[in-house]
Formats: C-alpha cells, sequence, structure tokens
C-alpha cells in the first residue's frame, strides 16, 4: 500500500512538473503563442476568378475546422462574381435574341426581287 501511494504522489509530481514547464510563465515560457494561421493565397483582388483560382483555394485549419471568416469572404466573394456572370449572360442573350428577331422581321418585310435576267 506504502509502495501504491508513492508511485501516485510520484505520478502527480511529474505531471505537475510537465504542466509547469509547458504551461511556463511570463516573458520566458517554454512555448511560445503559435500565430494564428492566415488564408496564405486568397483569390486575387485585381481581376476575375477563374477555376484555377478556386482550385487552388485551401483555408488553413482552426481549432472547430475551418476559419469563418475566410470561408466566408471567399464564398461571398464568389457569389458576387457568379451573379455578376449570369447577369452578363443574360444580357448577352437577351440582346442575341433582340438581334434574331430584328433579323427575322427584316428578311420577312424585304419582298424578294426577281433577278434582273427575269425582268426583262
Amino acid at each position: 500500500m506504502v509502495m501504491f501511494l508513492f508511485l501516485v504522489v510520484a505520478l502527480a509530481v511529474v505531471v505537475g512538473a510537465v504542466t509547469l514547464a509547458v504551461v511556463g510563465g511570463g516573458d520566458s515560457a517554454p512555448l511560445p503563442e503559435a500565430a494564428p494561421e492566415r488564408l496564405q493565397d486568397s483569390l486575387p483582388p485585381d481581376r476575375p476568378v477563374g477555376r484555377a483560382d478556386v482550385d487552388r483555394l485551401r483555408f488553413p485549419l482552426a481549432a472547430r475546422g475551418y476559419r469563418m471568416a475566410d470561408v466566408d469572404d471567399a464564398l461571398g466573394r464568389l457569389a458576387a462574381e457568379l451573379a455578376e456572370r449570369d447577369a452578363r449572360i443574360a444580357d448577352l442573350e437577351s440582346a442575341l435574341a433582340g438581334a434574331r428577331a430584328a433579323a427575322a422581321h427584316l428578311s420577312m418585310e424585304k419582298p424578294a426581287s426577281p433577278p434582273e435576267d427575269e425582268q426583262r
């Protein structure tokens, strides 16, 4: 029984010493605080986002997964660019439909003139 108590006390002393060594205190702490990871290759601010940019995008890990701010920023940027592209596509499709309708209207109004050989 004395041996068991000695081992328990020795274990408590060792755990306490390791905890104090790791946690430390003051400016000379053995383990300095790690700087938080930040998004290294963010989406390019000076040009539209391409497929390669999205493929290269990697989010740094945080304590509970990914950093929400980095993910929210990237998703917001992608959503804005997709909305802009969708609006541009809709404008272009509308302009194309208008041009096709005008071309069809002009071809219907213009009577087929007989060739000059047939008029004589």
